[in-house]
């Protein structure tokens, strides 16, 4: 062992935990607005861990970042811990305990210290104990992911959780390779817990063998069993000790919280990162806990050979405006080097970054929605077509993504609604949008009608759901759904919606409102596309194709013009804007005030040959129209405090905002 590497260990073990009587008090999860996020993923090739760390690189980057948390790595994907333990196998490249000094200072500050923690993904605790392992279908054991049936979790997560929050007095950890990772488990205890639950003797392999569905929930409720034996065990040896599950109850697994994590989170990364974010924020504004989403401050070097690309600080804060407009928290993922330095550009970015969300925080933070659109998010179609316990389901959200840009681009103010929180909140929303999701469940499909009926406007895409409604929409089916062209026309010119559709004929009182038509050809051959149907005190209007899944694919403006005119036939919005369709909005309610988010969306990275965004264009003279009981007393654009002139008249203010650079909010005092 290296003279350097005694004399850490030494240090190390005789370190102390901060004195809480040294400390500033530090916030809860609930109460914090901006973090950051560093992780290292220490692995048994590393020489130089925590060398660089510094009190005083760390004092330069809380001054100019002022984060309320700070995410630091302790164990990663490999499954080596990041400092020394009596446990469980560590890094042999530790230089320097960069917890220990990470911990000194921000108790300084008052600034929580949560650690990154990679959970069931832990190779070197299977190359330990192989009998830990999941067990994958053909019998052999998974390098990667622990079995939730096995002793793991007790004699390996929680004592390690436990001996670090001890030893530097944590805030918290944010636990990885969770619900996302998780596959089924094929080993013997599984196998003795379906049969028990089922009295099959055969675990299924796929969809359409005996007890398929079972097998996947078999596995989802041990996982739950999995992150509630850790979660408790920190809760009770650790008051105060806060924890998530990364991604539980987010878009990945999209069930009512239940369990008694601490706050929601998820890192969201990738192509088109700005469409996810917009998805993820609303889904978790829907759960009512306390939660903030996760973006990676660089493109990861799968998209390219150039290795990681970072982004700018304008780029974060165009994905930082549609997440925060939701009443949320944001985080910003960057890698210090493996040294753990921090460079100076990396905080000058942090820092602009960090001003720009706090700027926003009084306007932002835990403001309410004012319910305009709803858009169904059908976890049950998803558990039941998705081939796996839970996400990543990559382009099974694309119904939910594709119909939410459309509507967000034709400036509509739109919630997502989770499918167990649907019968509840559907009484408060003008009009309910239901995806092309290929199984809603007889559940969403009662409370669906019965919101219609009870007077709610309800628009229902898809060649499934218009077979599954068919008796309510009065429409005869011509056959089953089936793969098709079809072409609309819509705003200048056809929009393209290839994919399947539902071929009807409207009966009694069903109304066909749109045709579509084989090739892009408008004069012959057309088919029903839509139809409007009464229904009780309410109506729906079904469109028998693909819409979301179609915008999803091309974003073509066609389709958003043939969705502005679905939409239209049977929803007024409260706000109207003469601005190009980058403009997102978000109708709110905070500091006693309706606050309209608007946020630039130009020039947002899509392309994977585009990576980096440096410079959004600043749109000018929005001219914008919102619907108010009475004349405001005032209208300012915040957060700069600027009065906007407008005037009141039949129930409308209307005023033209000069300049929209990336996000301002217009706080009406009412």
């Amino acid at each position: 062992m290296p003279a350097t590497r005694r004399q850490f260990l030494s240090i190390a073990a005789a370190a102390a935990a901060p004195s809480r009587a040294r400390q500033a008090a530090r916030r809860k999860r609930k109460d914090c607005f901006f973090g950051v996020h560093f992780d290292l993923h220490p692995n048994r090739t590393d020489t130089v861990l925590g060398r660089d760390v510094t009190e005083e690189m760390i004092e330069a980057f809380l001054k100019a970042v002022q984060p309320d948390f700070v995410q630091y790595d302790c164990k990663g994907v490999p499954g080596y811990l990041g400092y020394a333990s009596k446990i469980a196998p560590y890094s042999p490249g530790i230089v320097r305990d960069s917890l220990e000094i990470w911990r000194r200072v921000t108790a300084r500050h008052g600034i929580g210290l949560y650690i990154h923690f990679a959970g069931l993904w832990d190779p070197v605790a299977i190359q330990q104990h192989p009998e830990w392992a999941r067990v994958r279908p053909d019998g052999t054991p998974d390098p990667d992911q622990n079995s939730t049936f096995g002793p793991y979790v007790d004699l390996r997560l929680i004592p390690t959780l436990q001996e670090a929050a001890e030893k530097y007095d944590l805030d918290g950890a944010w636990v990885d390779g969770e619900c996302w990772h998780v596959k089924p488990d094929y080993g013997p205890s599984a196998a003795r817990a379906f049969h028990e639950a089922t009295g099959i003797d055969k675990l299924p392999l796929a969809a359409g063998d005996p007890g398929w569905q079972e097998f996947l929930e078999l596995n989802r409720e041990q996982f739950r069993r999995y992150v509630r034996r850790y979660v408790e065990a920190l809760h009770r040896t650790r008051p105060g000790f806060e924890i998530c599950s990364n991604w539980l109850y987010t878009t990945m697994s999209p069930e009512k919280p239940e369990l008694e994590v601490d706050f929601l989170s998820g890192d969201y990364l990738g192509n088109a990162a700005l469409s996810t974010a917009r998805l993820d924020a609303r889904y978790l504004a829907a759960t009512d806990r306390t939660w903030d989403l996760l973006a990676w401050g660089f493109q990861s070097a799968r998209y390219n050979r150039s290795g990681p690309v970072h982004k700018p600080a304008v780029q974060m804060m165009q994905e930082a405006a549609v997440t925060l407009a939701q009443g949320g928290a944001f985080q910003i993922y960057y890698q210090p080097s493996r040294a753990g330095r921090i460079d100076e550009r990396h905080i000058r970015v942090m820092a602009r970054i960090s001003a720009f969300c706090r700027a926003r925080r009084p306007w932002c933070f835990r403001s309410q929605t004012v319910p305009q659109v709803g858009l169904l998010f059908s976890g049950h179609s998803l558990y039941r077509t998705g081939g796996r316990p839970f996400g990543a389901w990559g382009a099974l959200h694309n119904p939910a993504r594709g119909l939410l840009d459309a509507l967000l681009e034709n400036h509509y103010s739109v919630d997502v609604i989770p499918d167990w929180k649907l019968e509840a909140a559907a009484p408060r929303y003008p009009l309910i949008v239901v995806p092309d999701w290929p199984d809603i469940g007889e559940e969403a499909e009662a409370a669906l009608l019965r919101y219609a009926r009870q007077g709610g406007s309800l628009l229902l895409a898809g060649a499934e759901n218009g077979a599954r409604f068919a008796p309510e929409l009065s429409i005869r089916p011509l056959g089953p759904p089936s793969d098709t062209d079809a072409y609309i026309p819509a705003g200048e010119l056809f929009a393209s919606l290839r994919g399947l559709w539902l071929k009807v004929r409207p009966e009694g009182v069903a109304q066909a409102v749109e045709q579509r038509h084989p090739i892009f050809d408008s004069g012959r051959d057309a088919e029903c596309a839509a139809t409007l149907t009464p229904l009780g005190k309410g109506k729906v209007l079904a469109f028998y194709g693909p819409l979301g899944s179609a915008f999803a694919a091309a974003h073509s403006p066609s389709v958003r013009h043939l969705v502005r005119r679905l939409a239209g036939r049977i929803f007024e919005p409260a706000v109207t804007i003469d601005a190009p369709p980058v403009v997102e909005v978000a109708l709110r309610r905070g500091k006693g005030r309706l606050l309209l988010s608007l946020a630039n969306c130009a020039a947002k990275q899509v392309g994977a040959e585009h990576l980096a965004v440096d410079w959004i264009p600043p749109l000018t003279s929005l001219r914008i129209a919102v619907r108010t009981e009475r004349p405001p007393r005032g209208v300012t654009v915040e957060p700069e405090g600027r009065p906007l002139r407008g005037a009141w008249r039949n129930g409308v203010w209307r005023g033209v905002l000069p300049r929209l650079e990336i996000h301002s909010i217009l706080a009406f005092d009412l």
